[in-house]
């Protein structure tokens, strides 16, 4: 996993696999929005549910913490071992809205998440056990967690709903 050595190399690369990722999405006609295929786990409106799913958690355990109440990861009712419902939730939640609306939540996503790292002091972002809810066996600090919550699926997901783009455009 990629290191970062401040809060600007961060955020300049969440903006910029963001940037490179939503542009994918420009020339989807949105009947084509649930188009599934077997080449590609994910449709386009899942695509972007999965990333509304997990950028929302992430900034609602902050949120939770810091409200005082006790958060449950990665949601309630749901377990790591077993994300499958998880991932149907997102999909519940978010995959009746169009290709647009998706994408306007995400940038809103994406800018709440860089705005929260601004926030955040070098300890608080590079050290682990700096949050309870980010205290695990892994000892992740929270730039780990923000990286394989948006970096990392801004990445992989470009080149899954490009494969799907070359199959159906």
């Amino acid at each position: 996993m990629r290191v970062y050595t401040n809060k600007e190399e961060l955020i300049t690369e969440i903006k910029q696999r963001y940037q490179k990722y939503i542009a994918e999405f420009e020339n989807i006609p949105e009947d084509l929005r649930d188009r599934r295929t077997d080449e590609v786990d994910k449709t386009p409106s899942e695509n972007l549910s999965y990333q509304l799913g997990w950028l929302s958690l992430l900034l609602g355990w902050e949120e939770k913490e810091k409200a005082g109440i006790e958060v449950q990861t990665p949601a309630e009712g749901y377990k790591w071992n077993n994300l499958g419902g998880l991932y149907q939730s997102f999909y519940d939640t978010y995959g009746e809205e169009t290709l647009d609306e998706q994408i306007q939540q995400l940038d809103k996503k994406v800018i709440d998440l860089c705005a929260w790292i601004e926030t955040l002091s070098d300890k608080e972002l590079f050290e682990p056990e700096q949050r309870k809810w980010a205290t695990t066996k892994a000892k992740w600090p929270l730039y780990k967690w923000i990286h394989i919550n948006s970096v990392a699926p801004f990445t992989n997901f470009r080149t899954k709903i490009r494969k799907w783009k070359k199959i159906f455009l």
